[in-house]
Order: structure tokens, then C-alpha cells, then sequence
């Protein structure tokens, strides 16, 4: 499985060295100066790979892969030009409030990707790879109210396949994460009676989003840090009945099968980059200049698509870009910010599915381009249309054809809900994992190139846990 891994990382990701050979290249300019920005680590493996190809057009861009909390307060402190956060300023968490800062700032989407649920699970010494559950299933899980995988809330979802009685075990993340705050924004917005009922049995008041999780004490939920350890808790030979929640990229590399999960449609999907594509065709931006979440993502209408292809938790994350000249930023340095955020925008989500992300559909790289043009000093096309002409993206055409809606696959007719489900071997059944192999490629052209995102992903792959929204202290969680 390692090595089939590893081909299948090289042989994807030298194609995108291909692609970017390919790409239209812009134009350099004298007035380049170095930035520097700090944030998320989530998005760092996209981010880094952007800020190594901009190189070749005179962009210096410095970025710390210290965590969205840090990233914010660095960027709210004035001693970076940007930052890159999974979660935005102004949310509430429990009695911990991240206020926006004084200076001017905008929101820019810059990674998408979906909440994986994975999973270790076998029947009769056969490992189970086609699970499906239904947001009121994994409401449940987590919440501790279905504890068993024979639940017949569980069976119903799953008629192929003869469950076991065994102990459910869930592992959450005990460090604060984007991938708690997402999961309990979904569960809120979707299962909010579950929500509820968990806030009043761990003691939790107010009853808000987390990126901190509650266990349950008393109960077989378990704690651990970041996505690896998560995986690394479920991939264990003795874990066989955990569950847990992880971003895709990181579910990808595991090597753990992804459950499908039940979409508005009536469909079982799963966090494929075209489906979380889609998804987020519905993503909305807050207009209220009066709440403290304006210009973040309202994410309402992607957990209520009705599209079959819909994977409902979905989201992406930000950059957040100056809109003044305070702390010591400046236009030249806003002409530099400019040019790697259409960078980013455009031909930078070619490279992004390969990573484990998904590529932005053309409603976020409007909305970004949008926010753009605030930064003091871009030099952006003047109309959206224009915008969108040299963009180069690999889910819209140059005519602003939504090329993504009309290429993703539908679901198979066995993953639609109903007495049926699709096997592990058949039409859309299991999880896909990237495997396959490598022949004879032009490797003088393409080695450095391959072996340098390769190296991102092996070194994405040994981290040992996250920091990338937000982290608890004395009891208190900033996000």
C-alpha cells in the first residue's frame, strides 16, 4: 500500500508539473517585493506549492505554517501582510470570542475540501470499505446516542451489509481543530436537537460551535491530536470499530476507507474534489456589514442542495488580505499580495485536487476576485468577465462556463437510498483510494518537479498532529 501510495503521489503530481509548464505564465514586474503571511497548516501543503512556482516570476512570498490562531493574531498585530486561517475572525466558541481587527481586511477563498469520516470496520474478518450513514447516524455517533454499529438506524442505512455488534468507538480531536468546528457548524445547522442535547450532558453553555470537542466521560469516545492522530487511533488492528473525523487530504493518505454519507438528494456521496466542487456552487457570503462574520461563508444552502452529487460537509478556508495601509503595509507590497492571490485564484487550483483539496468553483473565485481588488495596490482586470477570461481554472472554461456542474459524475443508482447499496467492488461502492503505477514518463523533464511535491506529501504525511485552528488554554478555546 506504501509503495502503491507513493507511485500514485508521483504520477499525479507530475502531471500537474506538466500542467504548469503548460500554463500561461504572467508577466514579470520590476516592483516585486517580498511579503510575508502566517496561518494554517491545513492549507500549507497548497500554499507552499503556489509560493515555489511563483518564483519563476519574481514573487518572494515568505509564509509560517504556525496555525490559523496565530496566523490571525499575527495578522491582527501587523507583523504579517496576510494570513491564512480555516476558521474566520468574529465566531463565537462557547464564552471565547475572536473579535475582527481594527484593520482593514477582506476574505479571500484559497482551499476547499470536505470532512471525511473514517473509519475501521470488519465483519467476519472481511474489512468493510462501503459504509453509508446519514447525518442523524453520525449525529449520533457523536453525540453517543448510537452505540452499537447493528443500531437499526445504522442497518437501515447499510441493507448490503450484516453489522456487527460491536462497540462503537469514536475519536474526536482533542486539540482545538477546524475539523470540530465544522463538524459541530453541521450538526447544529442540520441535527441541532443533537447538538443541544450533547451541550447539556457534557455542561457545555453557551451551545455553540466548537474546535474544541467534548468527550463524554464514561463513554468509549476517544481524544486525540490532530488528523494523523486520529487516523493513527482508527488504523490501529485493535481499534476495529472507531470512527473518526479527519479532512480528506489526510483520509486520503491513511489509507482508511471514507464513508459515504447521505445527501439532501437522497444519495450517498463522498468528499471527492468534483463533489465538494459542486457542494460549494451553493456557498453564499455574508453581505451584513454589521455582523462580525461579513464577507465569511454562509454554508446554509450547500448542507441543503439538492444536487446527488452534494458531499454536505464541505467548506472552504480563507486568506485574509489587507484593505488599508496600517501596520506598515504598503501598495508595492499590495501590488505583490495582488498578483499571488490571482495566481492562487486561478492557475494555483490545478494543482489542488492532487493535494487532497478541492478546486474552487467559479462563484468563490468571483467572490475572491471581488476582494482583490480592495487590497491597496493590486493590479487586477478591471471586470469580473476579464477576470475570468485569463484565469486559467481548472473548473470553469474562459467564457465563464461552469465546467465542473456539467463534468462531475452523478452517483451510481446503488448509492441512492433505498433497499439496494452498492458493493465494495461495484458501480461507485468502497472508497476510493489512490493507488496504481508509474511507467516510463519523461523523467529528465519531469523528476525535479515530481520529487519536489512528492516530498511535501511525505512531509505532509509525518506530522504528527495540527494546529491549524486554533488551540486550548487554561480551559479557554481561541479559534
Amino acid at each position: 500500500m506504501r509503495a502503491h501510495k507513493w507511485f500514485a503521489a508521483v504520477a499525479a503530481l507530475s502531471a500537474l508539473c506538466v500542467g504548469l509548464l503548460a500554463s500561461a505564465q504572467p508577466a514579470r514586474a520590476a516592483s516585486y517585493v517580498p511579503i510575508s503571511g502566517a496561518g494554517s497548516t491545513w492549507s500549507y501543503a497548497a500554499i507552499h506549492q503556489w509560493i515555489a512556482n511563483v518564483v519563476q516570476y519574481g514573487l518572494a512570498v515568505n509564509y509560517a505554517p504556525v496555525g490559523s490562531t496565530v496566523g490571525r493574531t499575527e495578522f491582527k498585530d501587523g507583523t504579517v501582510d496576510f494570513a491564512a486561517s480555516d476558521i474566520p475572525y468574529g465566531l463565537r466558541d462557547g464564552n471565547s470570542f475572536d473579535p475582527p481587527p481594527s484593520r482593514g481586511h477582506a476574505y479571500i477563498p484559497d482551499t476547499a475540501g470536505g470532512l471525511a469520516f473514517v473509519y475501521n470496520l470488519s465483519i467476519g474478518g472481511q474489512r468493510v470499505t462501503n459504509l453509508r450513514l446519514s447525518g442523524a447516524v453520525l449525529a449520533g455517533i457523536f453525540t453517543n446516542t448510537i452505540t452499537s454499529w447493528n443500531d437499526p438506524a445504522i442497518t437501515a442505512d447499510n441493507p448490503g451489509l450484516a453489522l456487527p455488534a460491536e462497540p462503537i468507538v469514536p475519536v474526536v480531536h482533542s486539540e482545538g481543530s477546524a475539523e470540530s468546528a465544522q463538524l459541530t457548524q453541521w450538526m447544529i445547522a442540520t441535527q441541532g436537537p443533537d447538538w443541544t442535547a450533547y451541550c447539556a450532558t457534557v455542561g457545555r453553555s453557551p451551545c455553540t460551535q466548537t474546535s474544541a470537542y467534548p468527550v463524554e466521560p464514561g463513554t468509549g469516545m476517544v481524544g486525540q491530536v490532530g488528523d494523523l492522530g486520529v487516523t493513527g487511533y482508527v488504523s490501529q488492528a485493535q481499534a476495529n470499530g472507531a470512527i473518526g473525523f479527519v479532512d480528506y487530504s489526510d483520509a486520503l493518505a491513511s489509507g482508511l476507507p471514507v464513508a459515504k454519507v447521505l445527501n439532501a438528494a437522497g444519495y450517498y456521496t463522498a468528499p471527492t474534489a468534483g463533489n465538494v466542487g459542486v457542494s460549494l456552487l451553493k456557498a453564499q457570503i455574508d453581505t451584513d456589514t454589521n455582523s462580525p462574520l461579513y464577507l465569511t461563508a454562509d454554508l446554509s444552502q450547500v448542507y441543503a442542495d439538492t444536487d446527488p452529487r452534494t458531499y454536505e460537509l464541505s467548506a472552504y478556508s480563507y486568506l485574509i488580505v489587507p484593505t488599508d495601509t496600517s501596520n506598515g503595509f504598503t501598495t508595492d507590497k499590495g501590488y505583490t499580495l495582488g498578483a499571488f492571490g490571482q495566481y492562487l485564484l486561478c492557475q494555483g487550483q490545478q494543482q489542488v485536487d492532487a493535494l487532497g483539496y478541492s478546486a474552487l468553483p467559479i462563484n468563490l473565485v468571483e467572490d475572491g476576485y471581488q476582494q482583490l481588488a480592495k487590497i491597496p495596490g493590486a493590479s487586477v482586470p478591471a471586470t469580473t468577465t476579464a477576470f475570468l477570461q485569463g484565469c486559467n481554472s481548472p473548473t470553469f472554461s474562459s467564457d465563464g462556463t461552469d465546467t465542473l456542474a456539467q463534468t462531475d459524475p452523478y452517483p451510481p443508482a446503488c448509492d441512492k437510498q433505498g433497499p439496494a447499496q452498492c458493493d465494495a467492488n461495484g458501480d461507485g461502492g468502497g472508497t476510493v483510494v489512490p493507488v496504481g503505477s508509474v511507467g516510463l514518463i519523461g523523467v529528465a523533464a519531469l523528476a525535479g518537479c515530481a520529487l519536489f511535491v512528492v516530498t511535501q506529501w511525505r512531509r505532509r504525511n509525518r506530522k504528527t498532529g495540527k494546529v491549524s485552528a486554533g488551540k486550548v488554554s487554561a480551559g479557554k478555546v481561541s479559534a
